[in-house]
């Protein structure tokens, strides 16, 4: 279901995806704990979408879904016009070829007694027929791609800074040109200064290999940078998405105006002026989800209906979607002035 850029086929499109896992109570008795709970979105080519949200809110177990790390529970996944269930074996051995994954730990992601060259080379020798002469240069092509000396290629990994190995699990997951790469939180471990030269890095690559992004971080500021769209996730839903422009211009999810007031701003001016949204409360269990929304519990604008009622991503105009009863600047045609409802989309309108 390509909802959100309708005017070409989406290289990837994701419908329902679920992931549930089943734990112990603490008392014998099993429980799902519902990680990724229904999504819906779709990346085209070319694009990167950010996904964003608090620790816990499914993102990263969203792209380890996508990439075949985790098995889902349901939904459908179409990747470059083919579902992945229905793909033979050599299908799927190609589809992994063309999704790539850039992980957050950039120490732990690599193989301590491997040297640089034999990581990087090591998916063009699986999925590839080069010779080793043909493979090492593709290697230190590589290597030169993403600003890594050549003379480092018989280093191990524990003899680079965070920001060098970082570098090393991007020309490994750029070395089969893959058309999709999912990046978990790829600068969140790295110093800020650091982060930018990484982000900037991702950035040139996707251009000069047409590369095609999702970019997973809690931080708005990273995927703020470098995305094109915003998914903005909680407790395993998403619960706005659009392009990054209008996210931070107009949020219209409660939850999202809480994210976009805690953004540091550089102006002290508009620092002091602007009013900033705090969250009360503690993120439900995903064990036990709250009835209908689940922002209702922290929301200071929820009411009945929030308890009775899970709202649904819908549009709002421009590929705007937003999952709540009560987006900001908007008043339901229900309400009467007076009611309590009215009151409290009132006091969102101010925030």
């Amino acid at each position: 279901m390509n909802l959100f850029l309708k005017d070409q086929l989406p290289l990837l499109e994701v419908s329902n995806l679920k992931k549930h896992f089943e734990v112990s109570d603490g008392f014998g008795k099993k429980k799902l704990l519902r990680a990724v709970d229904g999504i819906d979105f779709s990346v085209m080519e070319g694009e990167t979408l950010g996904i964003v949200g608090e620790s816990g809110c499914g993102k990263s177990t969203t792209g380890n879904l996508l990439i075949n790390l985790l098995e889902k529970t349901e939904g459908t996944i179409i990747f470059n016009g083919k579902d992945m269930d229905s793909l033979t074996k050599e299908e799927l051995r190609k589809s992994k070829a063309a999704i790539q994954m850039i992980f957050q730990d950039p120490f732990s992601s690599l193989n301590p007694r491997m040297r640089v060259l034999d990581i990087i080379a090591e998916p063009l020798r699986t999925h590839t027929v080069m010779k080793k002469k043909e493979i090492q240069e593709e290697v230190f092509k590589l290597m030169d791609a993403v600003g890594l000396d050549r003379s480092y290629g018989r280093r191990f990994p524990h003899e680079f800074s965070g920001g060098q190995r970082q570098r090393i699990g991007i020309a490994r997951a750029i070395a089969l040109r893959p058309k999709l790469i999912i990046c978990d939180e790829p600068v969140s471990a790295l110093d800020v200064s650091i982060q930018a030269q990484i982000l900037n890095l991702l950035i040139e690559l996707q251009n000069e290999y047409k590369l095609t992004f999702i970019f997973i971080a809690h931080g708005l500021p990273a995927v703020k940078y470098i995305s094109d769209r915003i998914a903005v996730m909680y407790l395993g839903k998403i619960v706005e998405i659009t392009t990054k422009e209008q996210l931070f211009a107009a949020p219209k999810h409660p939850y999202t105006v809480s994210l976009v007031s805690a953004v540091p701003l550089p102006d002290p001016f508009i620092r002091e002026s602007r009013e900033r949204v705090i969250l009360e409360g503690d993120i439900p269990s995903n064990v036990d989800i709250p009835t209908g929304c689940r922002f209702r519990t922290r929301c200071p604008f929820a009411v009945d209906r929030c308890k009775e009622n899970e709202p649904q991503l819908k549009e709002l105009g421009d590929d705007h979607f937003v999952a709540c009863h009560f987006p900001r600047n908007t008043v339901d045609d229900s309400m009467k002035k007076g009611d309590t409802t009215h009151e409290k989309l009132s006091a969102i309108e101010r925030v």
